[in-house]
C-alpha cells in the first residue's frame, strides 16, 4: 500500500456509503472549478499513510466520518502533467463532522449507486463505483497489527514474553494508533507477549480503551505446533468478526501468515512485517479482503 511512485502524484479518497430508504446510498462531490462531479478525494500531505489521508479527505470535503472497509481498483492518470495514483477505499459513514470550508467542494449529494454512476464526469468513477457494487455487505472490520521492533531474542536475558519494544517499535507504534483510531474500533486485543500489548498502548490512550489479553493470539509454546496456533488466532478473528464489532488486534509473526490463510482459504504472501499489519473486512465470518497496510 505504501509504495512509492517517482515523480508522482499520490492522492486517496474514499466510497463513502450509507443506509438509505431504498438501499445504499453513496457520497458525491461537486467542484465549481471543474464542474464535475466526482469521488471525494485529495492529495497526501507529507509522509501521510493513504488510508489516513482517504479518512481525511474525505471527511474534509464531505463532513463525514467514514470507517475504510475494503480497498477499491486504484485510479492511474496524468495531472498538471505528471503521473497521478489515487487510492480508494470503501468506508462506512458512522458520524458527521471534519468538513473544511477551504476545499474545491460547494455541493456534497447522496445517491444510490446507479445512479451516482451515471452523474460521476469520469469514467474512472464510475469504475471504481461498479467495484463498490459488486462486493458483498461488510458486516465486520478487523484492523489487525504484528507488534513492533522489540531489540534480538538473544540479546534479552528474560523470558521472551516479557521482551519490550525497543526505540523503533514505540515509533511504530505511535503511527499504529492513527491507523487503528481510523475503524474506530469498540475493543483492542492482544497477545499476551509484553510487546504486544505496548504495540497496543498509544492506540488504548489515544482512545480511552482497555486492552485485552487473548492468548489465542499467542505464539508456540514449547510443544504446541504452529497449526494449532494460527487456527485458533483464525478461530478468534471469525468469531470477532461475525460478531459485528470493529475491533483491533495485535498478535505475533508466527501466527499471522497461517492464520491469514485460513481465513482467506489460500496460500499467499501473508508474512507481515514488525509493525506492519492489514485491514480485514469480513461477511459474516468469512473474509471478504485483506489489505496490507
Amino acid at each position: 500500500m505504501t509504495d512509492e511512485e517517482p515523480a508522482g502524484i499520490r492522492a486517496a479518497g474514499g466510497v463513502a456509503w450509507r443506509p438509505g430508504a431504498a438501499g445504499v446510498e453513496v457520497c458525491l462531490v461537486h467542484r465549481p472549478r471543474y464542474g464535475d462531479w466526482s469521488l471525494p478525494k485529495g492529495k497526501l500531505e507529507p509522509d501521510e499513510h493513504p488510508l489516513r489521508a482517504a479518512v481525511r479527505e474525505v471527511a474534509e470535503e464531505t463532513d463525514v466520518w467514514a470507517v475504510p472497509q475494503v480497498r477499491l481498483p486504484t485510479v492511474r492518470y496524468r495531472s498538471e502533467g505528471r503521473p497521478k495514483r489515487v487510492d480508494y477505499w470503501s468506508m462506512r459513514a458512522v458520524a458527521e463532522g471534519g468538513f473544511q470550508p477551504e476545499t474545491e467542494v460547494d455541493e456534497v449529494c447522496w445517491l444510490p449507486v446507479d445512479e451516482a454512476v451515471r452523474l460521476v464526469s469520469y469514467p474512472h468513477d464510475a469504475e471504481v463505483l461498479a467495484a463498490f457494487a459488486a462486493l458483498p455487505p461488510v458486516t465486520g472490520t478487523v484492523l489487525l497489527v504484528r507488534h513492533g521492533h522489540a531489540g534480538k531474542r538473544g540479546t534479552w536475558s528474560g523470558p521472551d514474553t516479557g521482551r519490550p519494544l525497543d526505540a523503533t517499535g514505540w515509533a511504530q507504534a505511535q503511527s499504529l494508533a492513527e491507523l487503528v483510531a481510523l475503524v474506530r474500533p469498540a475493543r483492542l486485543l492482544s497477545a499476551s507477549a509484553r510487546r504486544c500489548v505496548q504495540t497496543l498502548d498509544p492506540a488504548a490512550a489515544l482512545l480511552d480503551l482497555p486492552i485485552e489479553v487473548v492468548g489465542d493470539f499467542d505464539e508456540p509454546k514449547p510443544g504446541q505446533q504452529p497449526d494449532e496456533c494460527a487456527l485458533a488466532a483464525a478461530a478468534q478473528l471469525a468469531a470477532l468478526a461475525a460478531a459485528g464489532e470493529r475491533v483491533a488486534v495485535c498478535s505475533q509473526g508466527k501466527v499471522l501468515p497461517g492464520a491469514l490463510e485460513r481465513l482467506a482459504g489460500r496460500v499467499d504472501d501473508f508474512t507481515t512485517p514488525k509493525g506492519g499489519g492489514w485491514l480485514l473486512a469480513f461477511t459474516g465470518d468469512r473474509l471478504l479482503a485483506a489489505d496490507r497496510l
